[in-house]
């Protein structure tokens, strides 16, 4: 059964790309959000099952945003996807508590990451 996710990235290139990824897949985007703070607005609106976060973004930067979703919902689902490095981030994104931390370039691995939340 599909998720439903909270696209969370700067670039609007990105959101669709991983919002056709997602859908494709049989997921439903419930929304988007272009930085940290409209991603925790949206979190608390829409309550989804699962969120995608951008690391750099302007006004609020993912990890923050992530800690705040986490504090509001400590169940709460969040794959990082971001292009800086991979090694240094991702044990950072699985201190904070989250599920995954994806290369941009390997976007598709997020599929195997939400298959393993079920």
């Amino acid at each position: 059964m599909g998720k439903k996710i909270l696209v969370v990235d700067d670039s609007s290139m990105m959101r669709n790309m991983i919002s056709g990824i997602l859908e494709g897949a049989g997921h439903t985007i419930v929304g988007n959000a272009k930085n940290g703070a409209e991603g925790v607005d949206s979190y608390k609106f829409l309550k989804p099952d699962l969120v995608t976060m951008d690391v750099t973004m302007r006004v609020m930067d993912g990890f923050s945003a992530a800690r705040e979703i986490l504090e509001y919902d400590q169940d709460a689902s969040i794959v990082f996807l971001s292009n800086l490095d991979e090694e240094n981030y991702k044990k950072d994104a699985e201190l904070l508590g989250a599920r995954g931390y994806v290369n941009k370039h390997k976007t598709r691995e997020i599929l195997s990451i939400i298959d393993g939340l079920e």
